[in-house]
This record gives structure tokens, sequence and C-alpha cells, in this order.
């Protein structure tokens, strides 16, 4: 039950690697399977540079599915898919999620993408922020996702702007509204990797989740087959300091709890960390 939850393919052009190579990534870290999540096509060609097109869908199926049979008995391969939120788009996306079997439909919000900058920034990184986190919370709320990447991903897009105590009120708003909706959150360790000295969410935020009981799933965001489960040690360690006992895992998009303790037993040592 120990599945690397966030990861992406070729399709999205900003990854590299294919699904098998994943999947081998996965059986050398001692994981019993993958959920593949590439980004979701977009109407009108939104942010049409960083996600497959709508008429690569078929093409993503099939290659999940293709790697699905060739590690049958090995690694279980799991059809998901990271879906990007706009209030505008709750139709189109529920229609989406239900066009194929996914396992798992992360919900996410990137404001560092051109077609969400130029219909929410007007100058005030603070504003803008706060916009940010109420979209998160009428994500949680549409029902449509398991769960919430990278859930203060924002913070990379004001950089020096970025005070989470400015926020915090805010943030602890959107918590609850999506506590209420009963909607997971990701802890997404792709941090290190990038500008930042911490995961996503920080410490901060992970707190106040855990204090909400939201359910929690760990995901590395992997854009290369060296990132499966990267960091995941760490990620468990903070994970228990700020009061979870588990994360959550989705298949047939039904969340089950794996005790951390099962998660640690399983990991194989990452070599690339």
């Amino acid at each position: 039950m120990v599945y690397e939850s966030h990861m992406h393919t070729p399709l999205c052009r900003h990854a590299r690697g294919e699904v098998v190579e994943y999947a081998a990534a996965a059986e050398s870290r001692g994981l019993a399977g993958i959920i593949v999540t590439d980004h979701n096509p977009l109407p009108g060609g939104l942010a049409q540079g960083s996600r497959m097109y709508g008429e690569q869908l078929e093409a993503y199926l099939a290659m999940v599915e293709g790697a699905r049979q060739a590690w049958r008995g090995r690694v279980d391969v799991r059809l998901g898919l990271e879906c990007d939120y706009l209030p505008e788009l709750e139709g189109f996306l529920a229609e989406q999620a239900g066009s194929a079997g996914f396992d798992f439909v992360l919900g996410s919000v990137h404001p560092h993408l051109d077609y969400y900058r130029e219909r929410y920034w007007r100058g005030d990184a603070v504003a803008f922020q706060r916009q940010y986190f109420e979209h998160l919370a009428q994500a949680a709320e549409t029902g449509l996702f398991d769960s919430l990447a990278h859930p203060d991903l924002v913070r990379a897009t004001t950089g020096d702007q970025w005070r989470i105590e400015r926020v915090m009120d805010d943030i602890c708003r959107a918590l609850d509204r999506i506590a209420a909706a009963g909607t997971a959150m990701e802890l997404n360790t792709s941090g290190w990797r990038e500008s930042f000295d911490e995961m996503k969410p920080g410490p901060a935020m992970l707190r106040e989740m855990a204090l909400r009981g939201i359910d929690v799933t760990l995901g590395s965001d992997a854009h290369d087959p060296g990132r499966v489960g990267h960091g995941w040690e760490a990620a468990l360690d903070l994970l228990e300091e700020v009061g979870y006992e588990g994360i959550t895992v989705f298949l047939e998009r039904k969340g089950r709890t794996v005790p951390i303790g099962e998660v640690r037993a399983r990991l194989v040592a990452d070599v690339g960390s």
C-alpha cells in the first residue's frame, strides 16, 4: 500500500522518462506501486506549454495501461491526473475526471502560470496569496479532487514577498473549509530540489493541517524517474513531528491510511538523496 502518488510523463513537456522507468525506480525504493498524475489538458489551449494536449489524453491512458501490463506482479501502476482548478472550469473538470477510470485525482492551483497571473495578479502580493488560498478552499469544496497538490505553491510565485504570518489567518480559514469538505492535502517533497529549504507545505501550515485532522498524501512530484520517493524519510519525520500517524493512499478514488511505521519499513534507502 505504499505508492508514489505524484509523478509526470514527457507528455507534459517538462518531464523526462517513460512510465516503465518510473515503475523501475519505485521497485528500487521498495514501493508497492506508482500513480501517474500528469497535467491535465485544459480547454482553449490554457497553459498548453506545460501539459498534454487534449488529443493526447487517449495516448496517456494507453501509456499508463501499457506500463501497468508490463509491470504486473512487480509494481502496481495506476492511473491518475493532476487537474488545474479555476472556478469557471468546474464543469469541464467534472466531465474530465469522469471520462476514464482514474484511481487518484489531484487538484492544483498553479499561480505562476501566465493564465492565472493574467486573471488575478494586480500588483499586490498579499492579495494574490489570499486569492490563491481562497481557490484552494473552493477546489476542495467542489468534491472533484481526492487531494490538493503542493498547497503553498504561491510562495514560489511571490518570492521575497512571502511572509506566512501575514496570511496565516487566511490559510487557517481555508484549512477549516478543506477539512469540512473532507478533501486530503499533499505533502510534496519537491521543494527540496527547487528554491526552497523545506517541503510544500512548510511545517507551520502542515501543523495546522494535522490539527484539523486533514488526511495527507505523500508525493515527490517526480519529473524524472530518479526522483521517485525522493525525500520521503525526511517527510515521514516531519509528519510525525507535527502530529500525523499515517499517510493516505487513494486507489479507485478511495482513501486508505497507511501507518508511518509501515511506510518506513517498506522503504529502501534512496541512493539519490
